[in-house]
């Protein structure tokens, strides 16, 4: 249960779009000015892509946390970066298998209300989907104690192609059988 006052909306990639500059400014807040350009061109590829979604919360017109997220391809790159390997039964992607939860933010003076809760349950909730995944720094101390609160599991690391990249926990969680 999320605090009082704060509304909850889902968003397609057109319609986040018209609040990429407050999702940068909120994700600058939380992660810092390091990783900003990156995360302006990540969003802009994400929100073209078909079924990408978005939750946002917001107090009055403050937008105070997001989610974010887009369906796997069966080209996708996700699972290369693993520093172990897994067996194809989890890392063969098709149309429909996976979404991946690329993002998931609160605004520090925003958190312990419920807030990411619940922006995780909105941005899952309805998904055509066989499970999403996401990546995670070990150290993230709350995620890693919600996510698995959550109905997460771990099921590898990953560390991304560049020098000094992070290694990220890998978590996978089954989705509800929609309509499939």
């Amino acid at each position: 249960m999320a605090a009082p006052g704060i509304t909850f909306e889902k968003l397609d990639g057109r319609q986040a779009a018209a609040h990429g500059e407050e999702l940068q400014a909120v994700h600058q807040e939380v992660y810092g000015e390091a990783d900003d350009e990156a995360f302006a061109r990540r969003f802009r590829v994400w929100r073209r892509q078909q079924a990408f979604a978005l939750a946002e919360a917001r107090h009055g017109d403050y937008l105070v946390g997001f989610a974010a997220g887009i369906p796997l391809r069966p080209s996708t790159s996700w699972w290369k970066d693993l520093t172990a390997p897994l067996p194809a039964e989890i890392t063969t992607e098709h149309p429909g298998r996976t979404f991946a939860l690329t993002e998931l933010l609160v605004r520090a003076s925003w958190r312990r209300q419920g807030i990411a809760g619940s922006l995780h349950d909105l941005i899952l909730d309805g998904r055509p989907e066989e499970r999403a995944t996401l990546a995670v720094l070990p150290g993230a101390i709350a995620a890693q104690k919600a996510f698995p609160k959550w109905g997460w599991s771990r099921v590898a690391r990953t560390r991304g192609p560049q020098d000094g990249s992070p290694v990220l926990d890998v978590l996978v969680i089954t989705l509800p059988a929609r309509h499939r």
